[in-house]
């Protein structure tokens, strides 16, 4: 009887070890992390998990307009250069769905990577990226245009 009581406990032990998985990523940090190392190993799949719906939907428009496959822009569209031996993170801020992140590119400048929970999973949010990207250089433009205004003045 201990004997069989012993192999249930151990069967069940390792029955919910086995369905436990990879543990899903709980900060914007882990999943950050998860996506560098999906990266490295080159694991579309595991990349395009961690990204967001509207930055899928962003990569599937790229990749019809280019006709290729969306694993195709997934590998080539990181936040990365191919080149780039370490990544350096701070200043992970959440704030309520959304977070970001800075993280150290390739010239050694500093970006803020954009993040949303989805579903319970923080994801990172390429479409947030290039949609701040776009309002930098709106603004940047603005004040271009206002500086070029003044010099005109009488």
């Amino acid at each position: 009887m201990y004997f069989l009581l012993k192999i249930t406990i151990f069967t069940t032990a390792l029955f919910f070890i086995s369905c436990a998985g990879e543990p899903k990523p709980a900060t914007p940090l882990e999943t950050f992390k998860a996506y560098t190392k999906a990266i490295k190993q080159k694991d579309t799949t595991t990349m395009k998990l961690l990204l967001s719906d509207a930055s899928i939907k962003m990569h599937d428009k790229e990749a019809r307009a280019q006709n290729v496959n969306l694993d195709d822009i997934v590998k080539r569209e990181t936040l990365f250069s191919e080149n780039q031996t370490s990544v350096e993170f701070r200043n992970e801020k959440i704030e309520g769905d959304r977070a970001t992140l800075e993280v150290k590119n390739s010239y050694g400048a500093w970006e803020k990577v954009p993040f949303v929970r989805e579903e319970g999973l923080w994801k990172i949010d390429k479409q947030g990226f290039a949609d701040q990207m776009i309002q930098e250089i709106e603004q940047n433009d603005k004040r271009l245009d206002s500086i070029i205004n003044q010099g005109r003045q009488p």
